[in-house]
């Protein structure tokens, strides 16, 4: 009997990693993401700010407070990591409102 395996070693495959390449604050809390594989997304942060009650993510209904972003590792970020957002979600344009961060 002869056994044959065959693998796929993954340290030697190309993977193309989603970042995010620019971000420009559009107006009312949306912020226009274009991403490294040229998809551009507006997203609305403002329905998940607005129903969040913990002070730490409501301190960014200020609207000047809310547009200090910046990039950070490929991902948008405010005050060091302070508020970040899954980058997956910021490629689909919604930002999901986990039950527990709810009014």
């Amino acid at each position: 009997m002869k056994i044959i395996t065959e693998y796929t070693d993954v340290c030697h495959m190309d993977v193309d990693i989603i970042e995010i390449q620019s971000a420009t604050y559009v107006d009312n809390f949306i912020i226009r993401i274009d991403f490294n594989d040229g998809i551009s997304q507006n997203v609305d942060f403002k329905p998940f700010l607005t129903k969040a009650f913990h002070p730490s993510i409501q301190q960014y209904l200020d609207e000047t407070k809310f547009q200090q972003f910046n990039i950070a590792d490929g991902n948008l970020n405010w005050n060091d990591y302070e508020l970040i957002f899954p980058l997956e979600e910021l490629y689909h344009g919604q930002i999901t409102i986990n039950q527990q961060f709810k009014n």
